[in-house]
């Protein structure tokens, strides 16, 4: 007789093991609002997968509890992967570089990775998850928001996550054709094609592929008739047009002083050891990253190309050039083996990031125009490197990095004061700023203030600009404005029109002949992990060799 206060076990249901998200929904919260926001590049189908890895139903709770301890790497590193943050390779190229910031400036830039206003959302997120959780399940709101997620982006985003429009989606991939390779515009490689990824990828390499064919021609003689003159290019670390305008700058009277301002000049890079290479290989067309380190044609070498002529080279830097073997890659990829003009006895005016001394910039200058005294009449061509504007530069017996737009405005002032010295001199000199890169002082959704790991359109966009000393008639009015895409090539042809000096003496200067026709380059802009294009009039950008995405305004 069967014993009524015994009860059989049922066998139990399958349904039992679906156990939810748990705490992961919150994961996915954060993420959901930091992709509405535009601050993602979110990868859909790897959060899809890692989202089904965690729903997966496993009877045995042990596992089920290990799963949750495995997922949380997975979980950082995923979350990694959707920022804009830079990736492993790049950590790990710079890391020589990094473990020689001091210390204060390490802590400078993790400060600035706090933004207090995200973390007071997250909090208000995160309590109106615990509240809403007691009576929602809010797990299957999250799977539901990222199915769609990938549903859209199978299909084309039928409308913006983003607030104002700006779209964060990757850009799917097509069948169509690749970019029409034809010239327009005189230099630029046509966008014609719709700005799918895979015609993004093939634009860039056709854009390469013509700049191969580029270069300025410079006379393999310089005529009996030449004008002797000096040519000083400035190349000034971290100043773009965005940096000027947020420090108030745009209006200093050191911009009085320029003939020709390029207004539309694109640095291609957002790092001082890449830039410098690009302007020291001015004459030939734009090449890539990786090129850069590779040898280059002779008539490729700016200064190399003047000392054919009788221009004796000079090179000058404010600083040590130590950090990240500035000096040593000059040498080795920008073909500038002229001896470093003495520093000896130059005040320092600040201390880098790394400790090491910035000189004084108009002491600097003044240097080499004495030295310059000393040769009258001579044919000479001096590459100066100044940093002065650097992120984390400090006064000495400070640690708190130094304001930018004091240390901005102290520049221009000693420029302005060099440049009011050249014009009472009568010394026929042809100047050429063109600063290295911007110092990103406000930064963006995708990188913070002073990061530069990807060369963003407001960081290399930069004030590009000329100044002829010692003309008979010299440039009247305001300064010529080229308004068109623009790169070193341009700087090169300049150089090129006016190395016989035949301007410094001429009764009238044709400065629209001058100035006509210079070479367009399209902004294409690259560091080791990163690149960012203009196309069709829209700034793209492309990580780790991943696939292109809008760059998030």
């Amino acid at each position: 007789m069967t014993n009524p206060s015994k009860t059989t076990a049922l066998p139990l249901s399958g349904w039992q093991y679906w156990r939810g998200l748990s705490g992961w929904n919150f994961y996915f919260l954060v993420k959901f609002g930091l992709l509405w926001a535009g601050y993602l590049n979110f990868h859909a189908m790897l959060n899809l997968v890692f989202m089904a890895f965690l729903l997966l139903p496993l009877p045995n709770r042990k596992i089920h509890l290990w799963r949750h301890w495995i997922a949380i790497p997975i979980g950082f590193a995923l979350f990694w992967h959707d920022t804009w943050l830079p990736g492993p390779d790049s950590i790990m190229s710079q890391g020589s570089q990094l473990a020689g910031f001091s210390f204060d400036y390490v802590m400078d830039l993790v400060t600035r990775f706090i933004n207090w206003q995200m973390l007071g959302a997250f909090f208000v997120l995160l309590v109106a998850w615990l509240f809403l959780s007691q009576w929602i399940r809010v797990t299957v709101f999250v799977v539901g928001v990222m199915v769609w997620l990938n549903a859209i982006m199978l299909v084309g985003p039928d409308f913006s996550l983003i607030p104002g429009g700006q779209a964060t989606d990757t850009v799917t991939t097509s069948d169509a054709a690749s970019a029409d390779a034809k010239s327009v515009a005189g230099d630029m490689t046509a966008q014609t094609a719709p700005p799918t990824s895979a015609n993004l990828s093939a634009w860039l390499s056709s854009f390469y592929a013509a700049e191969d064919q580029r270069k300025t021609t410079f006379p393999s003689a310089l005529p009996e008739d030449a004008q002797p003159f000096e040519l000083l290019v400035i190349n000034i670390c971290s100043l773009s047009w965005d940096d000027l305008e947020t420090s108030d700058l745009m209006q200093h009277p050191l911009f009085q002083h320029f003939d020709i301002v390029f207004k539309n000049f694109n640095s291609a890079t957002s790092y001082s050891g890449p830039a410098a290479i690009r302007l020291l290989r001015a004459s030939c067309g734009q090449t890539s990253h990786t090129n850069l380190y590779s040898p280059a044609g002779k008539d490729c070498y700016l200064f190399d190309n003047l000392a054919n002529l009788g221009f004796k080279s000079q090179l000058m830097l404010g600083h040590n050039g130590q950090f990240g073997d500035f000096l040593k890659e000059l040498r080795n990829y920008g073909d500038m083996q002229s001896p470093l003009m003495e520093q000896k006895g130059i005040p320092v005016t600040l201390l880098g990031f790394d400790g090491s001394p910035v000189y004084d910039d108009l002491a600097m200058l003044n240097r080499w125009l004495g030295n310059e005294n000393k040769e009258q009449g001579a044919r000479t061509a001096t590459f100066y490197n100044t940093l002065p504007l650097h992120d984390g530069n400090h006064f000495p017996g400070q640690s708190k990095t130094a304001d930018y737009k004091a240390r901005a405005q102290k520049l221009f002032d000693e420029l302005d004061q060099f440049f009011t010295g050249l014009e009472k001199s009568g010394r026929k000199v042809m100047v050429v700023i063109v600063p290295e890169h911007g110092g990103a002082i406000h930064g963006d959704k995708m990188q913070v203030s002073g990061l530069r790991d990807i060369p963003s359109p407001s960081i290399t966009h930069v004030p590009a600009a000329i100044k002829f000393f010692g003309m008979k008639t010299p440039h009247q009015g305001a300064a010529i404005e080229i308004t068109q895409p623009s790169s070193y090539l341009a700087i090169s042809e300049l150089v090129a029109r006016a190395v016989d000096g035949k301007m410094f003496t001429e009764d009238s200067v044709n400065w629209q002949q001058y100035t006509s026709d210079l070479p367009k380059t399209v902004a294409v802009s690259e560091n080791s992990n990163a690149i960012v294009i203009q196309y069709q009039g829209k700034p793209y950008v492309r990580l780790n060799g991943g696939e292109w995405v809008p760059y998030p305004q």
